[in-house]
């Protein structure tokens, strides 16, 4: 005899198999996220710059 389908719990495994893996990229791109805000930067913006080093209007 076959199993009566069970579509409500179907559907809630799948919105839970979603959500964790959408949690689960958010997390990673919050990790990176950090970890570039941690790394100093290439260039230093201008107002990071000593008043001798700063570009000047010509």
């Amino acid at each position: 005899m076959a199993r009566k389908t069970n579509y409500g719990f179907e559907r809630r495994e799948r919105e839970k198999a979603r959500a964790l893996k959408k949690a689960d990229r958010q997390r990673a791109k919050q990790e990176k996220s950090n970890e570039r805000k941690d790394e100093p930067g290439e260039g230093s913006p201008v107002e990071d710059l000593p008043a001798e080093d700063q570009p000047t209007e010509q």
